[in-house]
Order: structure tokens, then C-alpha cells, then sequence
């Protein structure tokens, strides 16, 4: 259903997966990778996202072409990558989005999932001129000493989390939400019991979880329909 397209991005040129509507428009969804990699799985949901009459457009965060297929790997590429200026990098979609004839709506919303979680609440945070909603799936910005500034995040939040969860594990994720509260923002956070860590990857069958995966999808495109109306 989709394509490869090529945009400027802080300075430089990225490439993204690009998926519109039968219809040929509807509100514009930034769709952000797992560690994994901009690979068939986010582009299968890219797909969705379309089937659903959302413009998604996926960007290639690690700038490669070939997806990682091992665990170490992911990892080594995770804790390589210069979160900030990656969350800088990826306004260019944002900006994408906005001038394409296909994105209508209000404004943009941003889904992530794993670390693409956290770098969809921190670009939320750096383009809130455009941002109206945001999406975080078992996501959070992990490193305490470097966090995105939350009070710059007028968008919508709406998060699904694992109960079962070493990376954003939900004592954690509560701690978060109170910090979001504590700056007057009131996110729908929802914790998905017996599930583990990509609950919602229907790419690895050891973690997916089809009926939480459903309700999770079916909140993300009511909440999106919602906001980006």
C-alpha cells in the first residue's frame, strides 16, 4: 500500500514509509519504529493506520536500509543513538505531514512504540505548534538525565503499557504520569494486565498479545479521530 519517500530533516535528508488512504487524504499520523528498525512490521502498521484514514508516514530514525534482526543489535543501535538529536530529526515528518495535500485535520498526531514511545512524546514537545495528540506504546524516556521539557507538550496523551514490563515498567510509567499531572497535563494512561513488553507486535508472537493489542488499537484510532478532527 505504501512507498518510500525522502524529506529534509534538521539540516539533512531522511527517508520515511509513506501510506495514504484509498481515499487519498486524511489526518496525518507519525508513526515511530522499536528498536528494531523502520521494518515490515511498523510498515504493516503504517498500512493500518491508512486502512483506517490516517496519512502515516513511518521515518527511518536509524537512517538504514537493512532491518535488525538480532536483540544485541537493537540494542547496541538504541544506546548508539543521540536521542535528542533524533527527536530534532524527525520534525522534518511533522513538516512533511503538514505540507502534503493528502494530511487534512486539525493538527498532527504522533504514535511510538518502545523507544519510538519516548521520542514521540519528546516530538511532541518540540513542534507543540503542530502536535495535537500523541500516542505512547510501552514508551518513556529512560534516561534521567536527559528528558525532553514536558511543559512544552500541549498535545493530547494517550498511552498503553505493559503489566509486565522492564523497560517501562508501571510503577514507573506512574511516576511519569504524575509528572505530567503535576504540570496541569491529564494523560489516559492504560495498563494491559498478562501482557509483556510489545504486547502489540503481531511480528513477534513470543510478546503479542490479539485482544489487548485490539483495545489498544481501537482507543489509539478513536483518541486520534478525536483529537485530529
Amino acid at each position: 500500500m505504501g512507498e518510500m519517500v525522502t524529506f529534509p530533516s534538521n539540516g539533512g535528508e531522511a527517508q520515511g514509509y509513506l501510506a495514504v488512504p484509498a481515499g487519498g487524504q486524511g489526518p496525518g499520523v507519525v508513526v515511530i519504529e522499536e528498536w528494531w528498525g523502520l521494518n515490515q512490521q511498523i510498515r504493516d502498521v503504517c498500512d493500518r493506520y491508512a486502512s483506517a484514514g490516517f496519512v502515516s508516514l513511518a521515518p527511518d530514525v536509524y537512517g538504514r536500509e537493512v532491518p535488525i534482526g538480532e536483540p544485541d543489535e537493537a540494542a547496541q543501535m538504541m544506546m548508539a543513538l543521540n536521542i535528542e538529536k533524533a527527536a530534532n530529526d524527525l520534525t522534518g515528518t511533522v513538516d512533511y505531514l503538514q505540507q502534503s495535500d493528502a494530511a487534512t485535520g486539525s493538527g498532527i498526531g504522533v504514535v511510538g512504540f518502545c523507544a519510538g514511545g519516548g521520542l514521540a512524546l519528546w516530538l511532541a514537545t518540540l513542534r507543540p505548534d503542530a502536535v495535537k495528540a500523541v500516542v505512547p506504546y510501552y514508551g518513556i524516556v529512560p534516561w534521567p538525565d536527559v528528558q525532553p521539557d514536558y511543559s512544552k507538550l500541549p498535545a493530547a496523551v494517550q498511552g498503553h503499557y505493559a503489566e509486565n514490563d522492564d523497560f517501562a515498567d508501571p510503577e514507573t510509567v506512574r511516576g511519569f504520569e504524575q509528572q505530567l499531572k503535576d504540570l496541569g497535563i491529564e494523560p489516559d494512561f492504560y495498563f494491559y494486565p498478562g501482557t509483556d513488553h510489545a504486547f502489540s507486535n503481531h511480528h513477534r508472537p513470543d510478546v503479542f498479545h490479539e485482544d489487548h493489542s485490539e483495545t489498544a488499537w481501537r482507543r489509539t484510532i478513536d483518541f486520534f479521530r478525536e483529537q485530529l478532527a
